[in-house]
């Protein structure tokens, strides 16, 4: 399919409905819903069995896997992994018998850019997962995540720190180093950053 000017693929299987935008090189596999004002960035891997629902928002080179719901009010950045089956919400207080259908009662949850959300973690509305943070498999995260966190647990708490790269970090006083790919970070207030290499 082809629109305004950006080509990218679609299974036959999956439905996206207008108006959306969705990115050069982005591919959304079987049985798919992209649904009305949405915008994908390009070169994005949609898998198996995925909603994206309607005013969603997904940065470049994002890749959501099979069995993944991306309801309103989440925001993916550039880079960001959902792993297999794991669940957004968007709201705060769901009931069946009181149904909350208004913008305001949607909780804004962000993914910033190099986020890794692991298989079957479940992200609680109103979160920030900060940036090249890594949420382990079938972790409950219900406040937000420092960039660079590992969290794993229910709920999910932080159990140290990890690389751009995905390999976690060794701190040594307020320095910590890559051993994969030589990533130097500092800590900082309680926070680690990425610094010059040495």
């Amino acid at each position: 399919m082809i629109t305004s000017g950006r080509l990218y693929f679609v299974h036959e299987s999956s439905y996206v409905d207008e108006p959306s935008v969705i990115g050069e090189g982005t591919r959304i596999w079987h049985f798919s819903h992209v649904m009305a004002e949405t915008m994908i960035g390009r070169n994005c891997s949609i898998g198996q069995n995925v909603l994206i629902a309607s005013r969603v928002t997904i940065g470049d080179n994002v890749k959501i896997q099979n069995n993944v719901s991306v309801y309103e009010g989440v925001v993916l950045e550039d880079d960001v992994f959902c792993g297999p089956s794991m669940v957004f919400t968007n709201i705060a207080t769901p009931r069946s018998r009181f149904p909350r259908n208004r913008p305001e009662d949607y909780r804004r949850t962000l993914v910033r850019r190099g986020a890794t959300i692991g298989a079957n973690a479940t992200i609680v509305c109103g979160a920030t997962i900060g940036e090249h943070a890594f949420v382990g498999a079938g972790a409950v995260v219900t406040r937000d995540v420092p960039p660079y966190g590992l969290v794993f647990g229910n709920p999910a708490r932080l159990h140290g720190f990890v690389c751009e790269c995905g390999t976690t970090l060794s701190v040594e006083g307020e320095r910590a180093l890559c051993r994969a790919c030589g990533g130097a970070y500092a800590v900082r207030d309680g926070l680690m950053e990425r610094v010059e290499a040495p």
